[in-house]
Formats: structure tokens, sequence, C-alpha cells
């Protein structure tokens, strides 16, 4: 089998360390460089967010894109994280119209790439189910490239997948300097 006509799987990163949604960019970046339509979903994220005395784009990710023409990414969430134990309805709402967002874009094969951020910490916080999940792997088409990220993968998810990497958490800055989230590489 050639590149030409190698089938899309599915990747997922996952685990408690720093670089999922950044590996999924970064993959997306390297597919659109090669001419191939990527759409990101992400979810439990809002394009902007309260910044000091306003608001800004909300990841940086968000407007780097804009320069990239067969690269788009959706922002399904509001400004407010999502609460674990008490998701707000809004929040359940916003996920379940990602996932019918996905649906369609795999239904009409509007890309080459989807790349579905946050997915596994949506499933975790039972704002969209692990059989929705499942069931978008299983209906894909056999071109697209499927990426899932987040924490908390479940075990159906890799046993399903091509390719899984864990994020490892070792040594982070926030708990040994104690630094915020810094702008251009948290956010």
């Amino acid at each position: 089998m050639n590149e030409s006509t190698a089938p899309g799987l599915v990747q997922v990163y996952t685990g408690n360390g720093k670089g999922k949604t950044t590996c999924a960019l970064g993959a997306g970046l390297r597919a659109a460089g090669h001419g191939l339509e990527v759409i990101m979903i992400s979810l439990m994220k809002a394009k902007v967010a309260m910044r000091g005395d306003g608001t800004d784009i909300n990841y940086g990710e968000f407007r780097s894109v804009d320069l990239i023409p067969n690269f788009t990414i959706i922002p399904m969430g509001r400004e407010t994280f999502v609460d674990k134990k008490n998701p707000d309805p809004i929040d359940i709402r916003m996920a379940q119209d990602a996932l019918k967002l996905a649906q369609e874009i795999l239904g009409e094969h509007r890309c080459d790439v989807l790349i579905l951020d946050e997915i596994n910490v949506a499933v975790e916080w039972n704002l969209i189910t692990l059989e929705e999940q499942l069931q978008l792997i299983k209906t894909k088409p056999s071109d697209v490239e499927l990426i899932m990220t987040g924490r908390y993968a479940r075990q159906e998810i890799i046993d399903a997948a091509d390719l899984v990497t864990e994020m490892k958490d070792i040594k982070h800055y926030f708990s040994t300097k104690k630094l915020l989230a810094r702008k251009g590489f948290e956010f």
C-alpha cells in the first residue's frame, strides 16, 4: 500500500501530561501542509475568554489557523470551565452539538482529517457517552484520519484506535515553579 491509498486511521492522545492538543495541532498542521482538509472541533473550549481587563482569544491556535486556508477550528464551549461533578445543562448541550457536528462532518465527508479535541474529557464528565464516541470511530469514512485528544481515554477507545500516545507528567513548572498558565504555551 502506498501513501496515496493509505486508509484513514484513528489516533488518540491522552494522559495527564502536557501536549495532547499540541500534538493533534501538529498533526493537523502537517496534513494541511500537504493540502489535506483539516477540521478540529474543540469541545469545552470557547474562542474568547476573559483575560485581565477584557476579553482575548482564548487559545492561540484559534488565531494561528486563520493563516492556513485548509485548517478550520470550531470551538464548542463556554468561556467558563465545566464543573466535572455538576455540569451545567448548556455544557451538555454544547458537547452534544459538537458530537452532532462531528457526525455530520464524517457523514458528508467534509474533511480528510477530523480532530476532536478534549473528547475523552467530555466522555469522562458525562457530556457525551462512550458509545457515542465509539460510534464516531465505527462510522468514519475509511479514508478520514480521526484524532481524539484528552485525558481519560477509556480502554475501549484505546482498543479501537490504531495509534495511542500517553502524555505522562514527569515534571511541570506549574508545580515546581508555581507558574500559572502562560500565553502562547498553555493557551
